[in-house]
This record gives C-alpha cells, sequence and structure tokens, in this order.
C-alpha cells in the first residue's frame, strides 16, 4: 500500500503493508532513529511522536492512519517549546541513560504546546505513560517547569 503524509515538514510518499505501525516506517524506511522502540504496546512512550501536533505512541499508530497527516519526530522539532525543553534539559541535565528521552522531550513538547504554565498535576498526567528506567522524573518536571519560564522569557 502506498501512503502519503508530511515527515518534519517534507512530503514523503510510504510502501509499507496495512498495519506497519509507525515507528518502524520512520526507523526501517526514512532512517528518523531518533524515535526509540521500547515496549511495542504504547505503554512506555519511547516511542512518542507527534501526529498533527499531538502526541501519540508510534509502535501503536498504523502507517495507514497517517495519511496525509503531518507526523514531527524529535529530528523535526521546531518550535518554541522545542527550543525552551531542549534548553531546559541542557540546563538541568535530565538525561541520564538518554534512551526514553526523545519520548519525554515529545510529550514535553506537547504539553507546552497546548498549555505553557502547567500545574505539576498537569505535567504528571501529560507525562504519565512516559517510562524513565533511570528515574529522572524529578528533573523532567523540573525542567519542564524551567521550560516554560524561557517560553514566557
Amino acid at each position: 500500500m502506498t501512503v502519503d503524509v508530511t515527515i518534519n515538514g517534507r512530503s514523503v510518499t510510504v510502501d509499507a503493508e496495512p498495519g506497519t505501525p509507525l515507528l518502524w516506517v520512520l526507523r526501517d524506511e526514512l532512517n528518523l532513529t531518533g524515535t526509540k522502540f521500547g515496549c511495542g504496546v504504547a505503554s512506555c512512550g519511547a516511542c512518542t511522536v507527534h501526529v498533527d501536533g499531538q502526541p501519540v505512541r508510534s509502535c501503536q499508530t498504523f502507517i495507514e492512519d497517517v495519511a496525509g497527516a503531518k507526523v514531527t519526530t524529535i529530528e523535526g522539532l521546531d518550535s518554541k517549546a522545542a527550543a525552551a525543553v531542549q534548553k531546559a534539559w541542557g540546563e538541568l541535565d535530565v538525561v541520564q541513560c538518554g534512551y526514553c528521552q526523545s519520548g519525554q522531550i515529545m510529550s514535553a513538547v506537547g504539553l507546552l504546546s497546548s498549555n505553557p504554565k502547567p500545574t505539576d498535576d498537569d505535567i504528571n498526567s501529560a507525562m504519565s505513560g512516559n517510562v524513565c528506567r533511570c528515574a529522572t522524573y524529578v528533573r523532567i518536571r523540573a525542567a519542564i517547569h524551567r521550560a516554560a519560564e524561557i517560553m514566557e522569557g
């Protein structure tokens, strides 16, 4: 099956079997390896990308589900919220092993794009389902608050 989709601002035509997870198209067909495979059942968040601006788990989103959509991966982030999150992540030294961080960042950018002044409860809700085996959750929350401050700026 052929699917037309916009990935990181670029129109692409993908030839894939129906039911192929977006994650595998991104990684194996388009060489966008910043999106990680974690669990395969949408429980860990490592594979989070944005589809039409909303964070989704690409391991459980099929390529036919994104036909005509705009998909943004960690490689394509380019917004005020993205710049603020990336700066805050560096300032607060959030990353430990780093495996989950592309998904964490994608979820954080999604949150700040729709809610530029989130509370702890807002952050906890938006970030639930993003698992960090190194348990950097306190630093992640602090970095999201810092990114909100940077965005106010």
